[in-house]
């Protein structure tokens, strides 16, 4: 059986490969921050309740080798480092959102 051009073992392949680096603490909550549109290091930590500043910057790292998001370095001065979702990480959203309307409705 194919599910949009997938076979059931694909998909079953794909999904698993995404909820493991989604579900890995705090990628998804950076990712959904990054919707609202481009934030720097020290925002998103104020945004962020809870997380450590050497976790974040672990997490943009991951996020940016997945090619999800976009680092850009303004020389300054001061210099500021600026993160936006590349397109990978813009079609992502619609995605996040369900499962965030999903889990208010199914998890308690």
């Amino acid at each position: 059986m194919t599910v949009v051009g997938l076979t059931c073992a694909e998909r079953d392949a794909a999904l698993s490969r995404a909820f493991e680096f989604l579900g890995r603490r705090w990628n998804a909550a950076v990712l959904g921050k990054l919707q609202d549109g481009p934030a720097g290091f020290r925002e998103l930590s104020r945004l962020i309740d809870g997380i450590s500043d050497s976790v974040l910057s672990n997490r943009l790292s991951s996020l940016a080798a997945a090619g999800l998001i976009d680092r850009s370095v303004d020389e300054g001065p001061p210099i500021s480092v600026t993160y936006t979702l590349t397109d990978s990480g813009r079609a992502l959203g619609p995605a996040l959102h369900q499962i965030a309307l999903w889990a208010d409705e199914h998890l308690p």
